[in-house]
């Protein structure tokens, strides 16, 4: 409770409520005034603790970067660091990722970042899976043309699930690879260089790190 009643004091935290999302949110069309800026913004969504939001600001501070998450006692520390840091490239919304086509607006976000999101293996739990027929739509609402999506993941159900759809869709694959941290190849080092919390642990015990760059053709 004391990190909620902290959230609402941090100038770049936007928590509004589900009736604010679903009538008229007032930044959709307009984080630029938030961020007091035109460049370009990139959303990392279930942002949990917020580290991987911060790094990617702090490695591109000619971009904005939002942390989406719905438990802000999650984001709450990296909100924290974000205002004790002076890193103004960084914001954190507070809502449900259902509702991410009502917060933006057509064209405003250049990319996401879905980073270790719960893979819902059972498939009952098929709709609330990040990467699903339903998400990739609503992503694809809000993205710009050229929008890129990043999967990072340790889930190869994930992995696997999602570059089946990519390709029955026909999306465009721009890299994709089961084990981002052993590959004999090159892998991103956007990907490589920038680490969660739980990644960290993940890469300790010898897990593998699957990672998927695309684009949606709609």
């Amino acid at each position: 409770m004391k990190r909620f009643r902290e959230n609402d004091t941090f100038t770049n935290v936007i928590q509004p409520t589900r009736e604010e999302v679903l009538t008229d949110f007032s930044l959709k069309g307009r984080w630029n005034e938030f961020f007091k800026n035109d460049h370009p913004i990139v959303l990392e969504l279930g942002c949990g603790k917020g580290e991987y939001t911060l790094a990617l600001a702090k490695k591109n501070p000619d971009r904005n970067f939002i942390g989406v998450d719905i438990k802000g006692a999650r984001f709450w520390r990296g909100a924290k660091t974000a205002l004790e840091e002076e890193s103004t490239n960084v914001g954190f919304l507070r809502t449900q990722i259902e509702l991410i086509d009502l917060c933006f607006a057509k064209n405003e976000v250049d990319e996401i970042w879905i980073t270790f999101p719960d893979p819902q293996i059972k498939y009952t739990r098929t709709k609330h899976r990040l990467t699903n027929q339903e998400f990739l739509k609503k992503y694809h609402s809000i993205l710009k043309s050229d929008g890129i999506i990043h999967l990072k993941t340790d889930s190869e159900f994930m992995h696997g699930y999602t570059l089946g759809l990519l390709h029955g869709e026909n999306h465009e694959i721009l890299y994709a690879h089961h084990d981002v941290y052993n590959n004999k190849l090159h892998s991103p080092e956007e990907v490589i260089s920038t680490q969660t919390f739980y990644e960290s642990q993940y890469l300790e015990t010898g897990k593998a790190i699957t990672y998927i760059k695309f684009k949606l053709n709609y």
